[in-house]
């Protein structure tokens, strides 16, 4: 695992997790504007416009265009859909029926589903130095975001169940994602995965702005969008997609765990929340298990 693509992808998995644990300062504010699918259907229709972008210069660049084959076509149409349409709309409905703090500690055990999936889709048996990455990596986690605030009341029983479909899915997701890069280009690939999720949340979007219409857009709300169309979808869903293609679906899926801790660590800086010493251990351990699982 030592050469240069591995740690490539294994960066690149860290930078996607963190830019999405920065995304809910931002996301807080933009939503409270913008529904959830309406800004959904803006992120994707912006980062699907910027891959777009990339892969145009790039063509002209080298002057090679890939075929493109209906089958390549519709199996990532479908892989984003997963990831796009039904994932993020299970984590939309979750977060609004439960609460933030279940919604980090459910979504938190995508990459154990990662390690369920792996061996039947991609052929990938967990190693014990696997396994033994992701206790680790999991208990850093449940310390960075310390269970004792989860909520676990019956009238949160429905967005407890939506966000574990959320974590289910987002890891079926990004297993397909290595199945489906490693016989095609992933920029043409991640992008068509965007306009997989585009079906869904524009009907969620037409019935959103029939019901609540959309707030005041100012400038501030104007830079929110484009720091998540631009940022959080276009260039942080591609080097995720990146990470998954470029190593192991098992050590790939540990990088997931950066999401919290750049999460608490920007709510320490920009919202004076406190950092405890938990955090600090969880921290330790989650890079101990990220280091020992890319160590193999």
């Amino acid at each position: 695992m030592h050469n240069k693509h591995s740690f490539a992808g294994l960066v690149s998995g860290l930078t996607a997790a963190s830019i999405w644990g920065g995304m809910y300062v931002v996301s807080k504010v933009v939503l409270e504007v913008i529904p959830p699918f309406t800004l959904l259907l803006l992120r994707l229709i912006m980062g699907a416009i910027v891959l777009g972008i990339v892969i145009y210069f790039r063509n002209r660049k080298t002057g090679a265009v890939s075929p493109m084959t209906k089958e390549f076509f519709w199996r990532s149409f479908l892989v984003g859909f997963v990831g796009y349409g039904i994932s993020l709309g299970f984590q939309f409905v979750g977060t609004k029926l439960s609460t933030a703090s279940n919604g980090s500690l459910v979504t938190s055990a995508t990459p154990a589903f990662v390690l369920l999936f792996a061996p039947f889709l991609l052929g990938e048996k967990p190693t014990a130095r696997g396994v033994i990455a992701l206790i680790l990596s999991t208990l850093g986690v449940l310390a960075v975001i310390d269970p004792r605030t989860a909520e676990l009341s019956p009238s949160l029983f429905w967005g407890n169940m939506s966000l574990l479909a959320a974590a289910l899915t987002w890891a079926l997701y990004s297993v397909l994602v290595r199945k489906v890069s490693q016989t095609q280009d992933l920029l043409t690939s991640s992008t068509i995965m965007l306009l997989g999720g585009i079906p869904s949340s524009l009907a969620f979007s037409v019935w959103e702005m029939n019901s609540q219409g959309v707030g005041e857009i100012t400038l501030g709300i104007i830079g929110g969008l484009l720091f998540l169309g631009i940022i959080s979808t276009a260039i942080a869903m591609f080097l995720w997609n990146y990470a998954f293609a470029e190593l192991p679906a098992a050590v790939a899926s540990l990088t997931f765990f950066a999401q919290p801790v750049v999460g608490t660590l920007l709510g320490w800086f920009f919202l004076s929340e406190q950092i405890t010493s938990l955090f600090i251990v969880g921290g330790i351990l989650i890079g101990v298990g990220i280091i020992i699982a890319s160590s193999e």
